[in-house]
């Protein structure tokens, strides 16, 4: 079912990894897909696979830590293919693998720049046109250390908490002009990043090292499992959320039917009773 037929897409992180698998799962739903990354040959990559899939898709490089890149990379998307209905944040850094004490000022801002001021960048380049259609879509995902502590990644947990509240944030702004934003976890999978775990060994920590090495055995969470979310929270069937943190391991196909209470999938402190 080609359910994105005539819409745009546009994919931050769109050259390797979950970007890159979400961009040909929308590819093959119709969708007309913007890919954006900062390496010539993954995005050369990324493109062969979905023209020879028969789909269509625009290659877009791109720094998505600095602005005036994507604000010019999302106006060639759009004389291309018409304005963007759906922005996808699918990039992410660690930053720095270690205890805070002995990380890298740099690697943390790098991070922070990549991770937040990227998504900021990629959000407001996107917004001006779907606030003046009055639609659109925004889905950002986030990993571990949104919901959770994360020790030993410290730069990565404190950029994905920080999207969380900006999401929700920026879908109150642009609620009453019918645009959604939401965050998705996409559960774990196989990426470059699961590999600078492997490398970083002890300064990642036994655990981190110990899930790593399952994930590279397993693959992680099948694919099909991800871009069956993002079309859904990429769909009308949820118009009714925004401002939500929705993950793979939610029991999400009931919230179709469902209106989520207002602070159902958000982060929030407990109060005292």
């Amino acid at each position: 079912m080609r359910q994105f037929k005539e819409k745009t897409i546009l994919i931050i992180g769109a050259g390797r990894g979950i970007g890159k698998r979400l961009a040909i799962g929308f590819a093959h739903a119709g969708a007309r897909v913007g890919l954006m990354a900062r390496s010539k040959a993954e995005l050369d990559l990324a493109n062969l696979e979905i023209e020879h899939a028969g789909g269509v898709s625009l290659r877009l490089r791109a720094d998505v830590r600095e602005y005036e890149q994507v604000a010019a990379a999302v106006d060639r998307l759009s004389v291309q293919f018409g304005g963007v209905d759906l922005l996808i944040c699918a990039h992410a850094v660690f930053g720095s693998i270690g205890p805070l004490a002995e990380s890298l000022p740099a690697q943390w801002a790098d991070a922070t720049a990549t991770n937040v001021v990227g998504t900021m960048n990629a959000c407001r380049a996107v917004l001006p046109g779907m606030l003046e259609r009055r639609g659109g879509k925004i889905i950002l995902l986030v990993g571990p250390g949104s919901e959770s502590p994360r020790p030993n990644f410290s730069a990565y947990s404190a950029t994905q908490a920080a999207l969380v509240r900006f999401a929700e944030t920026l879908s109150e702004e642009v609620r009453e002009a019918n645009v959604q934003v939401n965050c998705m976890n996409p559960g774990a999978t196989y990426t470059s990043l699961t590999d600078e775990i492997l490398e970083a060994g002890d300064r990642a920590g036994w655990k981190e090292a110990k899930d790593a090495t399952q994930i590279r055995t397993t693959g992680g969470t099948a694919p099909d499992k991800q871009i069956q979310l993002a079309q859904f929270l990429a769909s009308e069937r949820s118009n009714h959320l925004s401002g939500k943190l929705i993950s793979i391991h939610d029991d999400w196909k009931k919230l179709e039917n469902a209106n989520a209470h207002a602070e159902m999938f958000t982060l929030r402190r407990l109060q005292k009773v």
